[in-house]
């Protein structure tokens, strides 16, 4: 397996590519893989139809693949499981073998899922961006230096104060103007243990008080005395954010040696480092950055936290004074991933320029954002990025539809009209996906319109497949020809037909498409319409002069296709229009016929109130009444007799059968006893001279033989009839080697009296 690139997927999108040969010439079962992919929703129905036009299987298989590597991952994880697995599983334990071998070899903890990933799809949920800060009580720590510092956790908003701290008013001499003027004697006669941690009315303790002066002194005293070092004032201010903001560096060292929280956050969010850098005291800067580096590793930093705020200038700050730029927190980000997430700019140049890495999960991060300008930050600054790494981009971009990006990367040099593995240009893939911005994006770049897919698809078929109008009209306004040929010269026209689409239909028509455009097999978009039964489209089709009586190269009108699919209000659509009911395709078979055939009675009815021919014959000299006889329709043979008066009932058909041979031949009795009620001759005589009787007997319907000889209206079936090898219903019946035949054999043998 090739290794993946910083925009490829690892996974099994990759399993298929590399193994597309394989699995083209091993997939045997390609129409019950078909199903199986419908049935997991993985492609819509209406592919199965299309990728009929590939005359080879490994063409087909070829095709499926291609269109599954186009929808991702998910779709090329369930083609593995279940699909492949249930239709084809010794191809798939040959699939797992090889995966199996491949994750032996490249040992790498990250892409041995892959193995993982066709047996079983998992969902985790997405990566938050920033954590959700924890709450942490902190206690003063020690003077002594030897003893471990407690690290706080950076995120922490707010720190517990001392529980019930005692409440001491400020008054002249009292402690607080002591600490202020850093009187450490005076404070060590009077401070009480119980006192240290006391506070004044603006929640200040003595801490406070001694580093908003500076009084280094004083504060090893207090914090040799228990001291809290975290406590917030009324402002959210901790004592290491009063000496920060006021530049005492040895009072800051001092805190920091003692533990203090460098990344506690006053009520407006500012850290100390943030009020140092505000206020210049660059030593001070200097002074945590260092302590941060020794200290605080894998947790967000004061990079993070200035890139999570686009805060450029203090990010510059940090830079130079030593901030390590790809620091990394408890997720693995940077600093610049973050800037890049959230799409500040001015941040991510700092960081770049910085030398920030460019890794994968900032790739994604530009993405996810589709800011051109962060990504053209992102190109500008990753100049080893080869020419197909940034054509994988691109087609990257066109499946997310980022406009941003996709111009972002063709205004780098990115190649806009590059063909994929699959010979998708960027252009093709975007409208097959109905990717409006990504199209709008290819064709200000000066994409070429007229390129196609190995299968003759241009974007123009393809944006009318994905039924996106604005793409559609976009490509036409850009001088795409409404009437280019397609995949067996079908025109946008008749796919536009074929996926029901009517506005899709009259803006094509507009722009100037052939309304009768006909493809190899002369089908008409109207005939594709009436074939999948697309009543909208075809009123489309009909109201822009369509030719209602077309003829494809069997002859067969729209009507034909309507009459078959049976769909009561098409056909009466295309007769109020004046579609001929009686248009006898290459087999003389009249839409009537074809409507017969297949039982659509409302079609039938249709059709006869339309004028037409009951007697009209095909090729094999069959009428409708033939065809509803011998597959038992008969609710539509009424009709039929009805609307003849039963002047057809003994029409034959080239070999002399009558609709009640050939009811009889199949066993239709509601049809023998409904032929027969309505006046069919009982003992007509074909080119064998076979009766219906003698029909019934050699196909053994015991049934059907009992309702002919049952019969007593009228003329009786003859018993003793012999056809042109002079044999009685009862000597074919004893031909026969079934057990109805035998059944048959004696219910005669009674009525001949031959037995008792």
């Amino acid at each position: 397996m090739h290794s993946a690139s910083l925009f490829t997927n690892p996974y099994a999108v990759e399993v298929l590519q590399t193994k597309k040969k394989d699995l083209v010439n091993g997939i045997n079962n390609t129409e019950h893989l078909l199903d199986h992919l419908i049935g997991q929703g993985i492609l819509p129905p209406e592919k199965k139809l299309l990728l009929s036009n590939y005359r080879t299987r490994e063409e087909k298989n070829s095709r499926i693949l291609e269109i599954l590597v186009s929808k991702g991952e998910r779709a090329c994880r369930l083609f593995f499981y279940p699909c492949l697995k249930l239709v084809e599983p010794a191809l798939y334990n040959s699939i797992r073998v090889y995966v199996s071998g491949v994750n032996e070899n490249i040992r790498d903890a990250k892409r041995q899922l892959v193995g993982y990933l066709l047996e079983k799809e998992t969902n985790g949920p997405p990566e938050a961006v920033q954590e959700t800060p924890k709450k942490t009580i902190m206690a003063a720590a020690p003077l002594k230096k030897e003893k471990p510092i407690k690290k706080p956790d950076m995120t922490e908003k707010s720190v517990r104060v001392a529980e019930h701290p005692k409440l001491i008013p400020q008054k002249p001499g009292g402690l607080f103007e002591a600490a202020a003027a850093g009187d450490v004697s005076y404070l060590e006669k009077i401070l009480k243990d119980g006192d240290v941690n006391a506070v004044n009315a603006s929640h200040e303790t003595l801490l406070h008080i001694a580093a908003s002066h500076g009084q280094v002194q004083l504060i090893e005293y207090l914090l040799s005395k228990g001291a809290k070092l975290d406590v917030r004032d009324k402002n959210g201010s901790s004592p290491l954010h009063r000496v920060a903001e006021r530049g005492h560096a040895q009072a800051v060292k001092v805190l920091l040696e003692a533990g203090a929280n460098i990344y506690a956050t006053d009520k407006k969010s500012k850290t100390p480092f943030h009020l140092a850098a505000q206020n210049n005291h660059l030593s001070i800067v200097t002074m945590l950055v260092e302590e941060e580096t020794r200290n605080y590793k894998n947790q967000k930093n004061f990079l993070h936290l200035v890139a999570l705020k686009d805060e450029s200038s203090l990010a510059q700050i940090l830079l130079k004074k030593g901030a390590p730029v790809d620091a990394k927190d408890e997720k693995k980000k940077t600093a610049l991933f973050h800037a890049v997430s959230l799409g500040f700019e001015k941040t991510v140049k700092v960081l770049l320029e910085a030398g920030a890495q460019i890794d994968s999960s900032v790739i994604d991060a530009a993405f996810n954002s589709n800011n051109q300008l962060v990504f053209g930050l992102i190109l500008q600054h990753a100049e080893d990025l080869s020419p197909d790494t940034k054509v994988s981009a691109l087609f990257k971009a066109v499946q997310r539809d980022l406009h941003g990006i996709i111009v972002a990367l063709i205004d780098k040099g990115t190649d806009v009209n590059a063909r994929n593995d699959m010979q998708y240009t960027p252009l093709l893939l975007a409208a097959e996906m109905g990717k409006l911005e990504a199209v709008k994006a290819l064709v200000s770049r000066q994409a070429r319109l007229g390129d196609k897919l190995p299968n003759l698809n241009t974007a123009l078929h393809l944006a009318v497949q994905s039924g996106s109008l604005p793409s559609t009209k976009l490509l036409l306004e850009k001088g795409m020809d409404a009437n280019t040929a397609g995949p067996g010269d079908q025109s946008p026209l008749h796919v536009a037909a074929f996926h029901n689409k009517p506005a899709l239909a009259e803006l094509l028509i507009k722009a100037g498409a052939n309304v009768n455009a006909a493809t190899k097999e002369s089908l008409t978009p109207l005939h594709i319409a009436c074939q999948w039964g697309h009543a909208d489209v075809t009123q489309c089709l009909i109201q822009c002069k369509a030719d209602i009586n077309a003829k494809d190269k069997h002859s067969k009108t729209p009507l034909h296709f309507a009459a078959a699919q049976g769909n009561g209000e098409m056909v009466k659509q295309l007769l109020k229009s004046h579609a001929d009911p009686n248009s006898a395709d290459k087999e003389k078979k009249t839409p009537l016929h074809v409507a017969a055939m297949e039982g659509h009675l409302e079609a039938v009815s249709a059709m006869l109130a339309a004028k037409a021919r009951l007697g009209a014959k095909d090729m094999d000299g069959c009428t409708a009444l033939h065809y509803a006889a011998a597959k038992g329709l008969a609710r539509v043979a009424t009709a039929l007799l009805a609307a003849g008066k039963n002047k057809n009932v003994d029409d034959k058909n080239v070999w002399r059968r009558t609709p009640l041979h050939l009811a009889a031949e199949h066993g239709q009795d509601a049809l023998i006893e409904l032929l027969l009620g309505s006046g069919a001759a009982v003992n007509p005589l074909d080119n064998n001279k076979d009766t219906p009787l003698h029909c019934a007997c050699k196909s053994a319907h015991y049934s059907s033989v009992h309702k002919l000889v049952s019969w007593t209206q009228g003329e009786k079936p003859n018993l003793q009839a012999t056809n042109n090898v002079k044999k009685t219903p009862l000597q074919v019946a004893q031909s026969g080697d079934t057990d109805n035949h035998q059944h048959i054999v004696t219910f005669l043998k009674k009525k001949m009296l031959l037995m008792k």
